[in-house]
């Protein structure tokens, strides 16, 4: 009995009755009933949790959650009913968050994500605390704890900053703050301290996936490189309870290098400001800036981080066939001397960071937006384009299709085979020699970003996706307890004791 209890005291179980009665069929042995009364302290209700067989032919489980009544539960469930995990809305959580690198300092794809998801789940009243590196971190965000831990440049892209976010002070303020869920963003290094501090509180563990890492590492490093690196977010993810990903594109490749079980890889949808994006930020001031005093000739913008993987020198063959274009790069990182010196002599202007209404009236003020990238997980800058009534062209690869698929090729944007550049070419002449369709195409790609804002993606991952990984959670300790209690399946004999005369 003792081993029964502290198993399902460690597993979050408040306590559990066992009724040892005897069975009048089999003489000398005893059958086991066992009748578990089942409170949780960070738990939710469904209905048809997976739980025990049977520990003897007439010993069952039977588990009572919430509103449910005692309701016998079968372990051969893989995902959760859908009576759990579509709620439409659910009492407040304690969400802690392990960003890395930070959303406040550094500028990426993820940067408005995280910050409009915090925003909205401060709005629909969870606790939020957040943790990422502390370089440029704010106090709080949205009523939003923010704890910054120590920081130090990735050896091989010194622009982004690493943690592992253990320090006794990290650990003791998510342990203070008592989370019911912890999410962290993947892969870095700060995920295996989220890891790491989410198995010690014993809570649900949700990471979410934004850099497709094996795709950059030959292009920063070594080749070899690639195998270990799926090993270890394979490592990671099998330890998560819930694995989101931006894009189906991505969720499909990370489920066919098993990464984790299907079931438990699921959509994070997309979503953008169509506000702080709107055609109306258009600026006759902005676009003399980004042509070099020309605003009468055609303009290609190009909004995003200048690395050696977003495929830019593909930019040069475009040039080269396009004399009187020009173009705009929006946007720094590590590549840009490489690339001001590829274009010495050319129509292109390099803006560095443009941030607020500045970078608003830049997006609004280009002809055409433009991106070869291939490596892109889910594309924000594309959207922001397409909010801001600018058609795109971009490679159909990445998260890309996601945003523009098949069937609204030519409506709401153009895709183009990675890395043709007649493909891309007669695209960008077809757009730039009509205005029309230029304007056609612009009104339809922003009538069509006007459907995913960023209030109902937040909401679909904190009343279904968190409700499933919590799900998940709970199996694998009923799993777990089930182990503990495999000497409940013997009859235990009494010792003989032997008298000698």
């Amino acid at each position: 009995m003792g081993t029964l209890y502290l198993s399902a005291t460690a597993l979050g179980i408040s306590h559990v009755n066992c009724n040892w009665v005897p069975s009048s069929r089999h003489h000398k042995s005893t059958a086991i009933h066992v009748a578990t009364n089942l409170c949780f302290e960070r738990i939710f209700p469904f209905a048809h949790m997976p739980c025990f067989s049977s520990v003897n032919e007439k010993a069952r489980v039977r588990c009572r959650v919430g509103r449910y009544n005692y309701c016998n539960c079968s372990m051969a469930l893989e995902s959760p009913p859908d009576e759990f995990v579509a709620k439409e809305n659910h009492k407040p959580r304690r969400i802690a968050l392990f960003i890395e690198p930070s959303p406040f300092a550094y500028i990426s794809g993820y940067k408005n994500r995280f910050q409009n998801f915090i925003k909205y789940l401060r709005e629909m009243g969870d606790e939020v605390i957040v943790v990422t590196t502390h370089k440029g971190v704010p106090q709080e965000f949205y009523g939003a704890k923010v704890i910054g831990s120590w920081s130090f440049p990735c050896p091989w892209y010194s622009n982004v900053p690493l943690s592992l976010a253990l320090s006794p002070r990290i650990i003791w303020e998510v342990a203070k703050f008592k989370p019911d869920i912890v999410h962290a963003s993947s892969p870095g290094i700060m995920v295996f301290g989220a890891l790491i501090i989410a198995k010690l509180l014993c809570v649900p563990l949700v990471m979410s996936y934004h850099t497709h890492v094996p795709i950059y590492i030959p292009k920063y490093t070594f080749s070899w490189l690639v195998k270990p690196m799926w090993l270890v977010i394979k490592f990671l993810h099998r330890a998560a309870d819930l694995t989101l990903v931006t894009s189906t594109v991505l969720a499909k490749e990370l489920k066919a290098a098993r990464v984790a079980a299907a079931c438990k890889i699921r959509l994070w949808h997309k979503g953008v400001d169509s506000e702080s994006f709107h055609p109306h930020y258009k600026c006759h001031e902005m676009r003399i800036h980004l042509t070099d005093g020309e605003p009468q000739k055609p303009l290609i913008i190009h909004v995003g981080r200048l690395g050696v993987e977003k495929n830019l020198g593909f930019f040069k063959m475009l040039m080269d066939r396009l004399p009187e274009v020009r173009l705009a790069f929006i946007g720094d990182g590590p590549y840009r001397k490489e690339l001001e010196e590829m274009f010495i002599g050319m129509p292109v202007v390099f803006t560095g960071m443009l941030h607020g209404e500045e970078l608003s009236r830049a997006y609004a003020s280009g002809d055409v937006f433009v991106t070869p990238s291939e490596s892109e997980t889910l594309g924000f800058v594309v959207l922001e384009a397409m909010s801001s009534g600018v058609p795109i062209i971009a490679a159909r690869a990445g998260g890309i299709p996601d945003i523009v698929p098949p069937e609204q090729e030519g409506k709401i944007g153009f895709l183009f085979t990675p890395g043709d550049i007649n493909d891309c070419l007669s695209k960008v002449k077809l757009l730039l020699n009509s205005p029309e369709l230029r304007l056609n195409v612009g009104q339809t790609g922003r009538a069509e970003v006007e459907k995913h804002d960023w209030r109902a993606a937040t909401k679909k991952v904190r009343n279904e996706q968190y409700n499933a990984a919590i799900w998940f959670w709970q199996k694998k300790r009923f799993q777990l307890l089930r182990q503990r209690l495999w000497w409940l399946r013997y009859p235990r004999r009494a010792p003989q004791v032997r008298h000698t005369s």
